[in-house]
């Protein structure tokens, strides 16, 4: 635990999620607990392609189904979520196990395949963070509102001040949230998932353009877990 006395203040947690399918819709949460490997339940599952790029990204995404964000996973036993069944809600209404063959067909087809990982499959590492201080530039900047869920972090922080694009000055630095504490290793590199409205799965490939140009490609930061804990809505976040 860092020392309190030479601890600052930079903010508070305003919005928590995990997606306990990669690439499907969030699941809103009021507090969680953070393990070494993330947010308990975040991104145990994912769809694997049948037909893996020469890039190497195997996943089934909102890259190659936008309205996968129409897919609504839970945990049946939300307390223990990394030892729940999952299920997910269809757009049609229709709950199915996440492993379910009709779910693979209804996404895909042929050769789409589901996996799970205890250690959960993330792109980079195994927690994501922005502000609404950044949304709101960027909003701004593309003259539009934006969903925060078109950037699918876990921890949304309302930072102290008004100064813009605040967690790049977090890189390398540990945060205290709760009990749990994070390092912030680096910025979010993005991709076009960020061009996606969650709700309506409408493409706007100026929103990629914007954070290309003006912010070299990344938005928000990525971080790991330095000491476990469990983290809420509300709780302070302090540089330690």
């Amino acid at each position: 635990m860092g020392n309190p006395s030479s601890s600052r203040r930079v903010g508070r947690i305003a919005g928590l999620w995990r997606y306990p399918v990669k690439s499907m819709a969030a699941e809103t949460l009021a507090q969680a607990e953070v393990s070494w490997f993330g947010v308990a339940g975040d991104r145990r599952w994912a769809f694997v392609r049948p037909d893996v790029p020469q890039s190497g990204f195997p996943w089934f995404t909102l890259r190659e189904q936008a309205a996968l964000n129409a897919y609504r996973p839970r945990f049946v036993d939300a307390a223990s979520p990394d030892r729940s069944r999952t299920v997910v809600r269809t757009p049609s209404g229709a709950e199915l196990e996440v492993t379910d063959p009709a779910l693979r067909q209804e996404l895909g087809g042929d050769g789409l395949q589901v996996i799970r990982q205890d250690r959960g499959i993330f792109d980079t590492f195994p927690l994501a963070l922005i502000t609404t201080q950044t949304i709101a530039s960027l909003s701004a900047t593309v003259g539009v509102p934006l969903d925060v869920q078109r950037f699918r972090p876990n921890l949304l922080v309302e930072a102290d001040g008004d100064a813009p694009w605040p967690e790049d000055d977090w890189v390398g630095e540990v945060l205290r949230i709760g009990t749990m504490r994070m390092r912030v290793d680096k910025r979010d590199g993005r991709c076009v998932v960020i061009t996606i409205d969650p709700r309506t799965g409408e493409r706007s490939p100026a929103i990629l353009r914007a954070v290309a140009q003006q912010r070299g490609g990344c938005l928000g930061v990525y971080g790991s877990t330095v000491e476990p804990g469990r983290v809420g809505v509300g709780d302070e976040v302090w540089i330690d």
